[in-house]
């Protein structure tokens, strides 16, 4: 392998049905700006809660993509 370098940045995804359509919404996302994207590793996941009922899931991943 060549000398390569690739940039990592934390993104924050959300879903009202789950916490993998929440990572889906967030790599789809970020698709649309960086180029060459590679891994996403799951740092965090939670949930928003209104009256008792959970309205949000949220995922936060840390997405790396190849330099140019």
């Amino acid at each position: 392998m060549g000398n390569t370098v690739y940039q990592v940045i934390e993104l924050i995804g959300s879903s009202s049905d789950s916490w993998e359509l929440a990572a889906q919404n967030a790599v789809r996302e970020a698709a649309k700006t960086y180029q060459d994207l590679r891994v996403a590793e799951v740092v965090e996941m939670d949930v928003l809660i209104e009256n008792g009922s959970i309205i949000a899931y949220r995922t936060k991943l840390r997405l790396s993509f190849k330099s140019s």
